[in-house]
């Protein structure tokens, strides 16, 4: 006959407990945490010595908590400490049919509430893996008590199962069928709050997955920015770390909360959103005179068409005995000489840099004013005026308009989230997102916004974006840089009103920079830098 246990005797106090730990359920955020709080409510109704609570899926049941006073066991939940048992599966292998052999799993697949009394005297179930258990530990498992956690649709969602329920004066008991009721009601309480909470992961998760979606689908759009919208996360996930650990300093008294860092998360990862707007052949622009393809290929026929022509003007000189043999030879050749000149500094020139000397535009357009025949004979100017236009670009690839089709892409990146209805806890997504291309001194854009009209996560989001495309071993115009010349340009960039001075510090000072760099960059780029001197004044 089962006795009645310690917590049974004063069921008005449970009571009260029960409808604390319901208002406590309903409150906790943490996974881990309110499974582990289901758990050991549930003990404490029966003074069981040990409990196992098991989350389902379409097929089995895995161990997610599991705890055993006697010996000791503290896994899963806040522990850290990981269940070591496979999970139990729905299906027998053996037979392809629901397994109603294993009592926890015959709980899940019936929703039926299961009290044995005795495992070693039990018949309906088998109970080898709790007997090999107490081989293994010198343990002994007796009283069980297995309870379905239904959510408000009555589909299972996991399985409660205590072990050993002690008295008074903690002996081994049976589980008190009059008190079946108060687990029940705890365990009706906690499938609500764990399926809210699973439901809130899996939109979490679902959310995650469409924006990484994106982000890869614009990476994918452009194979010279490939992989950017990925990196560009963890950047910023590691200055926010930084700057919430900071004890002195401007940050000292600077934290986030969990869902805080998931803010600036998300943010980094829809920074670039709006380049989904953004043609092709802007944003895949490797060359000066690119557009749908390389016109350097037109620009080398027409000096092909050049030394064509200087041959047939020396073959015409020599029918018409025009000068001597070695005059008219030492001509071709010179005229050869600086074709093939002009050819490789217009090649070259095509190839975007960090800077283009005045003198070398106005190479660009002396080699412009030759005049060359196409295949109708007319009669036109070496290079168009877009030509000229292109290849006189100053800095990189794009020139003016293109570069102004790529900053509007941030425009239309807060345009776009700022349609979005985001949650409470991610409103200022749009707001971190549109931020990365703000400068400190007002001189950036969309909105020309300073530093005091930005928040911390919207500066900490330009240095991330900066630091990902100076590093970068993916981009069309430039080679990757190394550490000091990447931070060199940085230091630069934060003394003219560019990035944050104090963020910038903390990057260095906290050695983000580098460890960012040890994970996802070439070791060629890993050279040595020299702190001080970036730290200076």
């Amino acid at each position: 006959m089962a006795t009645t246990t310690a917590q049974a005797t004063d069921q008005g106090s449970v009571l009260r407990r029960l409808i604390d730990v319901g208002i406590a359920l309903s409150a906790e955020r943490n996974h881990d945490r309110l499974m582990e709080r289901i758990l050991v409510e549930a003990k404490a109704i029966y003074n069981a010595d040990g409990g196992t609570l098991y989350l389902k899926d379409d097929q089995s049941l895995s161990f997610a908590i599991m705890r055993n006073d006697t010996l000791g066991i503290a896994m899963g939940g806040t522990t850290g400490d990981k269940v070591p048992f496979p999970p139990l599966q729905m299906i027998d292998p053996a037979t392809g049919e629901p397994n109603h052999h294993n009592v926890a799993t015959h709980v899940a697949i019936t929703g039926t509430l299961i009290n044995v009394p005795d495992a070693y005297t039990e018949q309906g179930f088998d109970f080898s893996g709790a007997k090999n258990f107490d081989k293994r530990t010198g343990y002994r498992s007796k009283s069980f008590l297995t309870v379905p956690l239904k959510n408000y649709e009555g589909l299972v969602v996991g399985v409660l199962q205590l072990i050993n329920a002690r008295d008074t004066a903690n002996n081994v008991v049976d589980f008190d069928p009059a008190t079946q009721s108060l687990v029940e009601a705890l365990s009706s309480q906690a499938a609500v709050a764990l399926d809210n909470r699973q439901l809130l992961e899996g939109q979490k998760k679902l959310l995650d997955s469409f924006v990484q979606l994106i982000a890869t689908a614009i990476d994918r759009k452009s194979p010279y920015t490939s992989g950017h919208c990925q990196r560009v996360p963890v950047l910023a996930d590691m200055i926010a770390d930084a700057a919430c650990s900071a004890t002195e300093g401007p940050f000292a008294d600077f934290d986030l909360t969990e869902d805080e860092k998931y803010e600036i998360h998300m943010a980094a990862w829809m920074h670039d959103c709006g380049k989904v707007t953004t043609p092709e052949y802007v944003m895949d622009k490797s060359t000066k005179l690119e557009t749908i393809y390389d016109r350097i290929e037109t620009v080398r026929t027409r000096f092909t068409v050049l030394q064509r022509d200087a041959e047939i003007d020396y073959l015409k000189k020599t029918l018409a005995n025009q000068g001597s043999e070695d005059e008219r030879k030492a001509a071709l050749e010179a005229r050869l000489k600086q074709i093939d000149a002009d050819r490789a500094f217009i090649e070259a020139t095509n190839v975007g840099g960090e800077f283009l000397a005045d003198e070398k535009i106005e190479r660009i357009k002396q080699v412009s004013t030759q005049r060359w025949r196409d295949w109708t004979g007319a009669d036109k100017p070496f290079l168009s005026e877009n030509e000229v236009y292109n290849l006189s670009i100053r800095k990189g690839t794009l020139n003016n308009e293109e570069r102004k089709i790529i900053s509007d892409h941030v425009v239309v990146t807060i345009e776009m989230l700022e349609q979005l209805p985001f949650p409470r806890n991610l409103k200022r997504v749009p707001e971190f997102a549109g931020g990365h291309h703000e400068r400190m001194d007002g001189k950036g854009y969309p909105k020309g916004l300073k530093r005091d009209d930005m928040s911390i996560p919207a500066r900490i989001m330009a240095i991330a974006d900066i630091y990902e495309a100076l590093t970068a071993a993916d981009r069309p115009y430039k080679k990757a840089m190394t550490l000091s010349q990447s931070l060199k340009i940085m230091k630069k960039m934060q003394s003219e009103g560019h990035i944050d001075s104090d963020l910038f510090k903390l990057f260095v000072e906290a050695g983000v920079y580098r460890r960012y760099a040890e994970a996802h960059l070439k070791p060629e780029q890993l050279d040595q830098v020299d702190e001080r001197e970036l730290l200076s004044a």
